[in-house]
């Protein structure tokens, strides 16, 4: 009875212990004071032992995992005895729903990786310096442990021609931000596409509970069909004319489809409801080509990567001086996440899994509001980020917000302060603005509440709500019990012919990307062929942001590290 009673009073003291670490550590996540990255994750899991080298150099490691719920990344410290400096090391877990990596007493040469009954012993120090040579070589990537984890190694990303223009005029020349905005409006319709309309020659797309619904169109363009000449997927139908709204299965992969629409082919019923919600829509943009692609989420799962430059975690430009505290680097207290490292580029045991891959939201420097009422309050609800449960940037209420939970189920939705109650579970999360489309109460979908008004919606644009540009998006669509993911390019829009547009496709949520030019709203579909990869875009010209090797492509976020941040999509349960 006594050793029961001693084990229960032990166990009674951990938990409390426990208790109260995770109160301090969420005090740290909420104060608004210069932080570490570190001190930003309110749910970690800190570990502490000695480890030792071949030549008996002793040293006190840290293990830190950042969210155990998610279990994903891991920052090792290790302070060598006569030594000032200290080291670390940025891990991801390679399979997180299934490996437990720890510190243990009894082998000090490392770390031990647990896999069911499996104790794998991973020396790390006991001879050479593993993770000092993994660190010094070229790889972005390092395996160690037998592939068990990586080592990350921050990369240098690749960023285009117009990227390297647009940031060396933001922040070198005066007034930058005023002609970068001429310089968009000059690029605004450059993409603008419309198809020519046809009586039907070609079958219509087959009907099945597998695909999506097909959108609701003006009933006398039922014979109609459109010529997808941009179109860089290949569809099981070939690449005919398609009638617009109908979904049409690809080539790449079981699940995927894809659509084409205008605004001005839209059942007459949507586009004379809520007027008082949008903007009259204008002839370019009413006549402008959209394709949307489908994921079924009952196969797919998407993650998120960050760019090896954005978004950033500092102060956005795009900002209300007085929302700025000067005692901080950046909103969440943060102003760089280091020693975390930003890679860029999908793992290389992933990238031969993934499926898809597209451009994520706005960089920071647009990322928070300077009017309207999510201008006056959190610091201007700088757009929250998370990557592998690690917060980069808070998630902030009132927010579009696409997230993914830790089973890989995929979501949008705005956010709420009573959401947070769940953020231990979020793997990914990008904010990006307002809701472009979401549901009343009777599931009917409606343009979002602040679709017409440019200030307060930060669409981006000018002064002048100049809005129309390509731009790209994302949405969950509903239909025969199955959900699907969205990802559309809109060739010549605002967000009112954008809301049109999900209101026809009864889309439950719809919330922008980004926008402005090919590099921003890039999407990639892969399928292999043998031992061939092939790489298809969603518009023809997206292969110019690829790379060329001997006699192969070289697909961007896939084969090269990019600075700007992206979503991947994979077969359900791969990346856990």
């Amino acid at each position: 009875m006594g050793s029961l009673t001693g084990l229960l009073v032990f166990s009674w003291i951990a938990a409390s212990l426990l208790v109260s670490g995770l109160a301090d550590q969420k005090k740290q996540y909420d104060a608004d004071v210069a932080k570490t990255i570190v001190e930003l994750q309110q749910f970690r899991a800190t570990a502490t032992g000695t480890v030792r080298t071949a030549a008996g150099k002793q040293g006190i490691a840290t293990l830190i995992n950042l969210n155990p719920r998610i279990n994903a990344w891991h920052l090792l410290k290790v302070t060598w005895n006569g030594d000032k400096d200290e080291s670390a090391w940025h891990l991801e877990n390679a399979k997180p729903g299934s490996n437990v990596i720890e510190l243990d007493p009894a082998f000090q040469k490392g770390l031990v990786i647990i896999q069911g009954k499996e104790r794998y012993q991973c020396d790390l120090f006991g001879g050479a310096n593993l993770l000092e040579q993994g660190r010094s070589s070229q790889l972005i990537y390092v395996p160690l442990c037998g592939g068990r984890i990586y080592l990350r190694n921050p990369s240098k990303g690749h960023k285009t021609a117009l990227e390297s223009v647009t940031e060396f005029v933001r922040d070198q020349v005066y007034g930058g931000e005023k002609v970068i905005d001429i310089f968009h409006h000059v690029l605004a319709d450059r993409y603008q596409e419309t198809g020519e309309l046809h009586t039907a020659g070609a079958d219509s797309a087959p009907a099945s509970a597998e695909r999506p619904v097909p959108a609701l169109i003006d009933p006398k363009y039922a014979n109609q069909r459109i010529g997808p000449t941009n179109l860089g997927i290949t569809l099981e139908t070939g690449n005919a004319a398609m009638e617009p709204g109908a979904w049409y299965a690809a080539v790449a992969d079981s699940g995927i489809y894809v659509s084409i629409m205008r605004a001005n082919l839209i059942d007459p019923k949507i586009l004379s409801s809520n007027r008082s919600m949008v903007n009259t829509l204008d002839g370019v943009e009413n006549a402008s080509l959209v394709y949307l692609v489908a994921f079924d989420l009952d196969r797919f799962e998407a993650a998120y990567e960050i760019g090896t430059v954005h978004p950033r975690v500092e102060w956005a430009t795009h900002l209300l001086p007085r929302m700025k505290n000067p005692n901080m680097p950046g909103p969440d207290g943060i102003g760089t996440i280091a020693p975390l490292a930003a890679t860029g580029l999908i793992r290389p045991d992933l990238g031969k899994k993934t499926i898809a891959a597209f451009t994520g939201g706005y960089k920071r420097d647009h990322s928070a509001f300077n009017s309207g009422d999510l201008a006056q309050v959190n610091h201007g609800s700088h757009y929250g980020i998370i990557e592998n449960g690690v917060v980069l940037s808070k998630l902030q209420p009132g927010l579009a917000t696409v997230y993914s939970m830790d089973d890989g189920t995929l979501d949008m939705k705005t956010w709420t302060e009573a959401d947070n109650t769940s953020l231990a579970r979020v793997r990914y999360a990008r904010q990006n603005g307002v809701a472009l489309a979401e549901v009343d109460g009777s599931g009917t979908t409606l343009p979002g509440k602040l679709v017409s008004r440019w200030g307060p919606g930060n669409w981006s644009g000018n002064e002048d709500s100049r809005l129309r540009s390509i731009r790209a998006s994302m949405a969950i669509l509903k239909s025969h019990g199955k959900r699907f993911m969205v990802y559309a390019i809109f060739s010549d829009a605002t967000p009112s012919s954008m809301a049109r547009v999900y209101q026809a496709y009864q889309c439950s949520y719809a919330m922008l990307t980004d926008m402005n030019a090919l590099e921003h709203t890039y999407m990639a579909l892969y399928r292999h062929t043998g031992s061939e990869l092939i790489v298809e875009h969603l518009l023809k010209g997206m292969n110019q942001l690829d790379q060329t090797g001997p006699g192969k492509n070289i697909p961007r976020f896939l084969g090269f590290s990019d600075n700007r941040d992206f979503f991947y999509v994979v077969h359900k349960g791969v990346n856990r």
